[in-house]
Formats: C-alpha cells, structure tokens, sequence
C-alpha cells in the first residue's frame, strides 16, 4: 500500500485558532511543510448557526507520509481538539483531516452518505477530487469549496511536490 500525504482543513472564524490548532497538531503527526493561505469561506452556511459567520479555511500539510489505513485514527484526534476547543456545545474549530495519494484526494467525516465507504470507528471516507489530465477533478458530490480554483490549484501544487519527492 502506497504511503500517501496527510492534512487538515481548519475552519473557524477566530484566525488566530489555526495556529494553535497547527502546534497541538504537530505534536500528535510531526511537522508541516506547507500551509494554505488563509482564505474567506462562503460557499454555504451549513456551520452558521453552530460557529457563526465570518468562517475562514486554511489547510495545513504534514511533512511525515502515512499509511492510509490510519486515516480514523487521525479523524478520531481531530475530533478530540474539536471538542475540547467547544465552548457552551458550539465548535469553535472545524477540522477536516484528509490525504493526496497521486491518484486522488481523500476526505474522512464521521457522516454517512451513498457514496462514502466506512472505515471504523464511526469514521467513513471520500474520494473528493481525482486526478487525469494533469489536474484534479470534482465530483457532482464534491463540497462547493473543495471544486474551487483555489483548493484545485493548491492541491495540484502539493501532489507535484509529493509525488515528485518519491
């Protein structure tokens, strides 16, 4: 099984949370050798009512290639640092831990939906983008945010980067 390269989308709207998030992070998987821009995020308002408006992304990537079967464990350790950063039950930090393999980007969530595989542990997976013709793809199923130009052209740069170390 090919190692593939971890990282977690973080999504707040305190900025300076992405930072801390990114130290306790380290701790658990080693350093990172790259970080998004931090971006605006307005592509629906699912997470309004539970962490406000005003939310940001920024991905953070891991430097350390893992094994892909322990994508739940990481999506257990994410959930911890979101629940432990909850104040009065309304998640201040959302994170999305997910892997580049050269073919694919993978997701993890703790929702079911048709087309996500379960793994174990309450963790299930997705496939978001794929990989042909030199770029990544969406899928009708994708999240809005993850077909954007910028998370395409991010992801492309940190799949050369990877797969061009191996």
């Amino acid at each position: 099984m090919q190692d593939v390269k971890p990282f977690v989308g973080m999504l707040s709207k305190e900025e300076q949370l992405f930072d801390e998030i990114k130290k306790r992070l380290e701790e658990f998987f080693g350093p990172t050798d790259a970080d998004s821009p931090v971006w605006k995020w307005e592509h629906t308002n699912y997470y309004e009512k539970e962490m406000g408006k005003g939310l940001k992304r920024k991905f953070i990537f891991f430097s350390n290639l893992i094994n892909p079967e322990i994508l739940p464990d990481i999506k257990i350790k994410t959930t911890e640092l979101e629940i432990e950063y909850t104040v009065t039950g309304k998640r201040r930090i959302n994170l999305d831990p997910g892997y580049i393999h050269p073919a694919k980007v993978v997701l993890s969530t703790r929702k079911d939906y048709s087309h996500r595989i379960y793994l174990r542990d309450g963790v299930y997976a997705e496939v978001t983008l794929c990989y042909h013709n030199n770029t990544f793809h969406p899928f009708l199923y994708t999240y809005p945010d993850f077909k954007s130009e910028e998370y395409i052209e991010l992801f492309n740069k940190i799949r050369r980067g990877f797969v061009n170390k191996g």
